[in-house]
């Protein structure tokens, strides 16, 4: 208890901030190319299905990462950890900047992926060791807002910067944004001793608890089905609501806008029950997807749909989030990794699903096949609550 008093009184929220900012690095630094796709194929001499996966390489690694690199780190300091996977994010920016081909490209995307997954088993589980229990789920939506932040400042800004000054530039941008929120870490974070040694083995016996294994398959659904539409979406907006090229960044603008209000929305529902929470958030998503190719035919009407699509996806991390704590209260940092690792790993089925489906049956079948995972995560959330019991409802 000393020790967590101690953590407290020297993170507090300037350190929750830095986390904040860490999940905000690297999920701009992971998400950069759905704002560049079309600009990446062109220059790298691929088709746009062949560049997302730039964005698919990248969810696979952190996917492997994640849940290998929590049992990997034993009981080293967290705080020495999170700042030498932040300097390796650093290092797959940079090399994705200066990339002459689309090897190179994917190698830096490899890089990316071990720091994005090593961030978030770590970052995710933070929040109650650096503020007082009072305030944890508060900070825990804050820390997850970086997410959100990430759609509002980070693809946005770098699909801009793509605009301005190439897609090269919008890399080289998020290498700097990585090594500022290295020092940020540096300086806020207390000393964060490992709480305990975690084994693999554990791990996969805790992925085995109905109340997480319900969770782990939900949120694999609801992100298959987002990242194989929303990897899409700029070519989606311009082939179907026919919106101009300096358009798009001003759509993902206002999209992550409504991302971090349904952050924070989601997480006040979630607190009070997550699967209701998620049961929402689902069903949302797989309307507005299915709507898209019928409704969004005028700009005006596909920023509706963004509006909507927003606030939905805006809130499934931390309401998720919130069911693996509810799930494993005595193993955070491991439910925490499992999370990340499902979440990851479904970010880069979502996007090579996308590219296999846009390839072969244009960017439009993409919003169906969005639309049809969403629907399915709804279905499994309607079914579980008895399965789940009432600390997750």
């Amino acid at each position: 208890m000393a020790l967590k008093e101690t953590t407290h009184r020297a993170g507090g929220w300037p350190a929750v901030s830095a986390v904040a900012g860490a999940t905000f690095t690297v999920v701009t630094s992971e998400m950069l190319p759905v704002g560049l796709l079309t600009p990446i194929s062109r220059d790298l001499g691929v088709t746009e299905g062949a560049a997302g996966l730039t964005l698919a390489v990248t969810g696979l690694v952190a996917a492997m990462s994640a849940p290998l690199l929590v049992p990997a780190l034993g009981r080293l300091d967290r705080r020495s950890v999170l700042c030498a996977l932040m300097a390796v994010l650093t290092a797959g920016n940079l090399l994705a900047a200066w990339s002459p081909g689309f090897t190179v490209m994917l190698v830096a995307r490899v890089l990316v992926g071990i720091g994005m997954g090593g961030v978030w088993a770590i970052a995710a589980s933070l929040a109650a060791r650096l503020v007082p229990p009072r305030s944890a789920a508060s900070a825990t939506s804050l820390i997850f807002s970086g997410i959100a932040v990430a759609s509002v400042l980070g693809v946005p800004a770098g699909a801009h910067l793509g605009e301005l000054a190439g897609w090269r530039a919008a890399f080289a941008g998020a290498g700097g944004v990585s090594l500022l929120v290295l020092a940020a870490l540096a300086v806020s974070l207390p000393p964060l001793p490992a709480e305990q040694a975690i084994r693999l083995g554990a791990m996969l016996r805790l992925a085995g608890a109905p109340r997480v294994r319900t969770g782990l398959v939900v949120v694999a659904l609801l992100v298959v089905g987002h990242f194989a539409a929303y990897t899409y979406v700029r070519p989606v907006l311009e082939e179907v609501s026919g919106v101009g090229a300096g358009l798009i960044g001003t759509l993902l603008l206002v999209y992550g806008l409504f991302g971090v209000a349904g952050n924070f929305a989601a997480g006040a529902g979630a607190a009070r029950s997550p699967r209701v929470t998620l049961l929402v958030l689902g069903g949302t998503l797989s309307v507005t997807m299915a709507l898209v190719p019928i409704l969004g035919l005028t700009t005006l009407a596909a920023a509706a749909l963004l509006v909507v699509w927003g606030l939905a996806y805006g809130g499934v991390s931390v309401a998720a989030q919130s069911w693996m704590l509810a799930s494993a209260p005595h193993a955070r940092e491991a439910a925490s990794a499992l999370f990340a690792g499902v979440f990851n790993a479904a970010i880069a089925l979502g996007a090579l699903t996308g590219g296999l489906a846009a390839d072969a049956a244009g960017t439009t079948a993409v919003m169906w096949l969005g639309a049809a995972f969403a629907a399915a995560a709804a279905l499994v959330l309607g079914t579980a609550a008895a399965a789940t019991g009432r600390a997750t409802r």
